[in-house]
C-alpha cells in the first residue's frame, strides 16, 4: 500500500545556478573515464586492458578480485589512452579516447513480453557481463550489491532534494519503456516490494506514473527528503542482518536498454550547474564524460571549484576531470581559499546559515538563492553539543553519539545507534551545519568499514 510521508526535519540549501531545462549543442567530449574510486569498497581492482587497446561500449575494463563476477565495462568505444595510478600504484582512472561514432558490444535482446518470463539466472548473467550491475548499491554499507544476495526490498528515489540537483523528469523524458523493462528485470531479484519514491509537491513524470510492479510512495519536506536512506528508514527500516538494494532511475533505464536493445548504452543527460556558470544547462553525453567541453567559455571566472555531484556529497575534480559513475550533475562554485577575520559573526543577509544565533540573517529571506563558496569558515575543534544534527536528520538516530561511538571504535554502540541505516550522504547536511567543523561523512565511512570488515 502506498504511503505519504511528511518530513519536517531538514534544511533546504538554495543555491544560485540551477540548470535550465534545455540541451546545449556541443561536440561530444574527446575522452571518457571509468574511475574505480567511484565504487565504494573496491580494494583490489584487476585491470583487463592495456594502453593502446581498442574497446567497445560494454567491453570489460576491470573487475574487483573480491567479486570477480561483476564486470566494469567501457561506457564508450575507442582507444585506451591512459591507465592512471596514484600512490602505491592505486588505480585512479582508465581513460578512453572516444570514437566519433560509438559502437557497442552485442548482448541478447528481448521483447517486453519475453522479459517478463525471463529466467533470473539468465538475466543475472547478462547484467554482470555487460556492466549495468554496479548501478545496484547495497544497504548497509553503500557498496556495489553482491549478486548472491536476495534483498528484502529494492528502493528507487525518484527525486533529488540536494542543492542545484538535476531534474529527473527532464533527464528521463521518453524513457518510459526502458524504465518499465528495468523494473521487470529487478523484480526477479527480490520477493519483496520495489519502492518508487516521488516528490509529493511536484508533478509526477509519466515514466513513474505509468510504471507497473512498483509501490509508489510520496515524500514531502526539506532536504534530505530525496535521500534514499531517509526513505528506507520511513518505509522499510534496515536492521542488523537485513539487505536492501537501491538504484537510481537512470540505472533502471540502463538495465531496460540492455535487455530491449541488447547493448550497454550509458547515454544520459548531465547538468552543469552553479553560480559561476554563465549558462547552467544540460548536456547529452555518456557516463564518465570529461567536463572540459562543458565549461569552455561558460564560466564567469576561473577561480572556481569543480565538483562531480552535488556540493554536499560530490567529489572535487579539476577542469579536465570526469563525471563520476553515479553523478548526473557537475557543480561549479567559487573557490573559498581565503581568510575572513571574524567573518562567521558579522550580521549579514548575504550568507546562508542554519544557526540563527551566529548573527547571520538568512532566515529573513527563506526563498532567496545564495552564491556560496567553499570556505568552511573555521577549523576542526571539539564536539559542541548543540542538538542541531537531530533537527536536520529526519531519522531516529542520535547523530552526535553515533559519531562519537565511531571515533571510539565502539562496535556495540555503533550498532545500537543506527550505523546500518546510514551512509555518507545521509549525514552530509549534518556536516554542513556542524559548528565543530568535523568531516562527518569521512567519519561515517570509517564506521561502516569498521563494521563491514570486523
Amino acid at each position: 500500500m502506498s504511503k505519504l510521508v511528511k518530513l519536517k526535519k531538514g534544511f533546504d540549501i538554495k543555491l544560485a545556478g540551477r540548470a535550465e531545462k534545455k540541451l546545449a549543442e556541443i561536440q561530444q567530449p574527446e575522452t571518457f573515464a571509468i574511475k574505480p574510486t567511484d565504487f565504494v569498497g573496491m580494494q583490489r581492482p584487476k585491470v583487463l586492458v592495456n594502453e593502446g587497446d581498442k574497446v567497445k561500449a560494454g567491453t570489460p575494463i576491470l573487475f574487483d578480485k573480491k567479486a570477480e563476477a561483476v564486470q566494469y565495462t567501457a561506457p564508450v568505444s575507442g582507444e585506451i589512452v591512459e591507465i592512471k595510478r596514484g600512490e602505491k600504484r592505486k588505480l585512479l582512472e582508465i581513460k578512453i579516447l572516444a570514437d566519433k561514432e560509438v559502437s557497442f558490444e552485442s548482448f541478447d535482446k528481448y521483447s517486453i513480453s519475453d522479459i517478463k518470463g525471463l529466467n533470473k539466472d539468465v538475466a543475472l548473467a547478462q547484467m554482470l557481463k555487460s556492466g549495468v550491475w554496479p548501478n545496484i548499491v547495497q544497504r548497509p554499507f553503500g557498496i556495489v550489491a553482491d549478486p548472491a544476495d536476495s534483498p528484502k526490498s529494492i528502493f528507487i528515489s525518484g527525486f533529488d532534494s540536494s542543492p542545484i540537483a538535476a531534474d529527473y523528469s527532464f533527464i528521463l523524458k521518453g524513457s518510459d519503456e526502458y524504465f518499465q523493462a528495468g523494473i521487470d528485470i529487478l523484480k526477479k531479484f527480490t520477493s519483496g516490494l520495489i519502492h518508487l519514491n516521488i516528490n509529493a509537491a511536484a508533478e509526477i513524470p509519466t515514466t513513474f506514473s505509468n510504471a507497473q510492479g512498483v509501490q509508489i510512495n510520496k515524500f514531502s519536506g526539506p532536504h534530505p527528503a530525496g535521500n534514499v536512506g531517509v526513505q528506507i528508514h520511513h518505509i522499510d527500516p534496515i536492521n542488523k542482518g537485513d539487505i536492501v538494494w537501491t538504484i537510481t532511475p537512470m540505472g533502471v533505464v540502463e538495465i531496460g536498454k540492455l535487455f530491449l536493445e541488447g547493448k550497454y548504452d550509458t547515454t544520459t543527460l548531465i547538468a552543469l550547474a552553479g553560480s559561476e556558470v554563465k549558462s547552467p544547462q544540460y548536456y547529452k553525453t555518456y557516463k564518465g564524460a570529461s567536463i572540459k567541453r562543458f565549461i569552455e567559455g561558460n564560466l564567469k571566472q576561473d577561480h572556481v571549484r569543480f565538483i562531480s555531484g552535488n556540493p554536499l556529497t560530490g567529489e572535487r575534480i579539476d577542469r579536465e576531470g570526469y563525471v563520476g559513475f553515479y553523478n548526473n550533475v557537475v557543480s561549479v562554485l567559487p573557490e573559498g581559499d581565503y581568510y575572513e577575520f571574524l567573518g562567521w559573526m558579522k550580521p549579514t543577509a548575504k550568507k546562508l546559515s542554519f544557526h540563527r544565533a551566529l548573527g547571520l540573517l538568512s532566515f529573513l529571506s527563506p526563498n532567496k538563492e545564495y552564491v556560496l563558496d567553499t570556505n568552511v569558515r573555521g577549523e576542526e575543534r571539539a564536539f559542541v553539543q548543540t542538538g542541531t544534527f537531530e533537527q536536520v536528520l529526519p531519522m531516529d538516530i542520535y547523530v552526535t553519539y553515533l559519531l562519537k561511538a565511531i571515533m571510539a571504535e565502539d562496535f556495540d554502540g555503533m550498532e545500537e545507534l543506527g550505523i546500518y541505516e546510514v551512509v555518507e550522504e545521509d549525514l552530509a547536511l549534518c556536516e554542513f551545519i556542524d559548528v565543530s567543523k568535523h568531516d562527518v561523512q569521512q567519519i561515517v565511512r570509517k564506521g561502516l568499514e569498521l563494521i563491514q570488515y570486523s
